[in-house]
């Protein structure tokens, strides 16, 4: 699937690639898991052989994760305790939720800020951060630091990777 991905990313234009690049780093955050990380460290591949630049990628991506964290943030709100009661998603429960709330009991923003570099829990954080009311303006800027943190070390990687971008999806597997 990665292979057909990239391939279709070699054919856009530049503002196919930053386009594409923002819809993945929203989806990510909203159906776990994705191939983003890989998705965003060949996108940085492109940057090398001057496809797109490295600033335009790294706000469309930035921007795409902070929308796609809003919305699971704003779902979280609004019906959250109902998703998770629901045989729907089987990876959220009442103890995990629970569980994220004494994280942010603990360390507030931090987590959020953190989340980005933990595998697995971007979608989780986000929705948990709806669900227990963590303030809306606070929550999104810490996950704009995350996310042009995070973001910007993908498309770094990427750019220096080069042609080896398969290697770097081997090590993100297994990081993920």
């Amino acid at each position: 699937m990665i292979e057909s991905i990239v391939g279709f990313l070699q054919t856009l234009p530049p503002w196919g690639v930053i386009a594409f690049v923002f819809l993945i780093a929203y989806v990510e955050n909203l159906f776990p898991p994705s191939p983003s990380d890989v998705l965003l460290v060949f996108a940085g591949t492109l940057i090398g052989i001057g496809v797109a630049g490295y600033v335009p990628l790294l706000i469309a991506s930035t921007l795409g994760g902070v929308t796609g964290f809003a919305s699971a943030y704003l779902i979280g709100r609004r019906y959250g305790r109902q998703v998770v009661a629901s045989p729907l998603v089987p990876f959220l429960d009442l103890a995990l939720i629970d569980r994220v709330q004494v994280w942010f009991d603990r360390y507030h923003g931090l987590i959020i800020v953190v989340n980005r570099f933990l595998a697995g829990t971007r979608a989780v954080i986000a929705f948990a951060a709806g669900i227990t009311h963590m303030p809306f303006p606070r929550t999104i800027v810490y996950c704009g630091i995350s996310a042009t943190a995070w973001n910007a070390l993908l498309l770094w990687i990427g750019s220096l990777a080069g042609t080896r971008w398969r290697e770097m999806d081997s090590y993100l597997s297994a990081y993920g």
